[in-house]
């Protein structure tokens, strides 16, 4: 989960192949031109590496712009209009925290549903208590579509939550705060390749 077009092209140059544009705050009608040269830029890298770009919340750019796919949080699924992301031939990822989330966001039928927090994280605030690798399992093991862990992950604890199942795992700091955020990319994939 990167937030900004400079930041998808390194990662997908360096090997990752599904990335989340994430721009918050962003609102304002002189910043929607900014988030929409940003998401139009990281369309570009990621297509000359056949990479999947999910961008996040900005949905109407992502059709706009003809993204892969869009991901929204709980609160964006209120104002988000579904069926024109599904008519544009767009992906959709939701994030989920507590049970009934999870429960609202399959009745969706998205491409993956995102669970978390995994393990506490400095990413954002929140009110959630870390659910763990057990629950990650199980929601791997009950849910037929991909799961992606979120939140707290980094080389160690990618590898327990492929071993639990999670088709991926959302990472920030885990590569943009690395020395060599390659080298922090090929150890997380490496991590997901022995927890297989």
């Amino acid at each position: 989960v990167v937030d900004s077009a400079a930041w998808v092209e390194r990662v997908v140059t360096a090997g990752v192949r599904t990335v989340q544009l994430r721009i918050k705050d962003a609102e304002q009608a002189e910043q929607r031109e900014i988030v929409r040269q940003q998401v139009r830029q990281a369309i570009a890298a990621a297509a000359k590496i056949g990479a999947q770009l999910f961008i996040n919340d900005h949905w109407q750019l992502a059709i706009e712009e003809g993204a892969y796919g869009v991901h929204l949080g709980q609160e964006d699924l209120h104002i988000a209009d579904l069926t024109a992301i599904r008519q544009a031939g767009l992906r959709l990822g939701i994030s989920t925290h507590a049970y009934w989330e999870v429960c609202r966001a399959w009745a969706l039928q998205p491409s993956y549903i995102a669970c978390g927090p995994i393990h506490p994280t400095q990413a954002k605030a929140m009110p959630w208590i870390p659910q763990g690798n057990d629950n990650l399992a199980y929601w791997c093991a009950l849910l037929p579509t991909p799961v992606v862990g979120i939140a707290g992950m980094d080389v160690p604890r990618t590898k327990q939550a492929a071993r639990a199942g999670a088709a991926g795992v959302a990472v920030i700091s885990a590569i943009t705060a690395a020395a060599s955020p390659e080298t922090a990319i090929a150890q997380l994939q490496e991590a997901v390749r022995r927890g297989r």
